[in-house]
């Protein structure tokens, strides 16, 4: 998943905007922006946070100084070291596809921040506060909640591609009101474009995801 053949494969995919969100992680994010300069592609950076509970949820933004706070509050929050033997390498990798450094944290595990907390911390940084993968079994919301709680202001709740959001809609309760979004959740070069979600914008910023998840409010988005 080096940047140069993310942007490219995302840009073969017929895609126009991504987010990279590595788990608990954000290194990676400014070196795909940069392998995007001059494509047609917009990369808005992002990280996908493990709370507390072990739900994962998504934070995206429309800049790396919105999304910094946010990155910081993890590491503070996150415990262990990362074994490579058994987790793998956590390789950060700038846009020449050079290696930069490496993660040595524990970013497959779950940080102790409560799942309210960080939709509020996301929010609080003008970011989109997403469910991840609502129709996993493990770590989705459902999944670990059995339900998706219906204080919780999420922007927008994920699907993976195994799901259409009419299926969600007749399994799963609670999704009444819910704007239901799918996306590739990619972690190999293969799975960038699998799935997508249309939406209509003038221009690719948080804010006019935000306008149009609120009028996909309680409908089918387009995938």
């Amino acid at each position: 998943m080096y940047p140069t053949a993310i942007v490219a494969k995302a840009i073969e995919a017929g895609l126009d905007v991504i987010g990279i969100c590595d788990h608990n992680a954000s290194e990676n994010a400014p070196y795909v922006i940069r392998a995007a300069r001059g494509t047609p592609l917009t990369v808005l950076p992002g990280i996908e946070i493990s709370s507390r509970e072990e739900v994962h949820l998504i934070g995206i933004f429309d800049n790396l100084n919105a999304l910094a706070p946010l990155q910081e509050m993890v590491y503070r929050s996150l415990r262990g070291t990362n074994r490579e033997e058994k987790f793998g390498c956590q390789v950060v990798v700038n846009e020449m596809d050079e290696v930069e450094g490496f993660n040595d944290r524990l970013l497959i595990g779950s940080t102790d921040i409560p799942l309210d907390r960080i939709v509020e911390a996301i929010h609080r940084q003008g970011g989109l506060a997403i469910a991840s993968h609502i129709d996993r079994e493990s770590f989705g919301v459902i999944g670990q909640l059995g339900f998706v709680p219906p204080d919780l202001p999420f922007d927008a709740l994920e699907l993976s591609y195994r799901m259409t959001p009419e299926r969600a809609r007749e399994i799963f309760p609670g999704l009444s009101g819910r704007t239901l979004i799918r996306s590739s959740d990619a972690h190999f070069l293969r799975d960038i474009g699998r799935v997508w979600t249309a939406v209509a914008m003038e221009e690719p910023t948080v804010e006019a995801f935000r306008k149009a998840f609120l009028e996909m409010d309680g409908r089918s988005a387009g995938s």
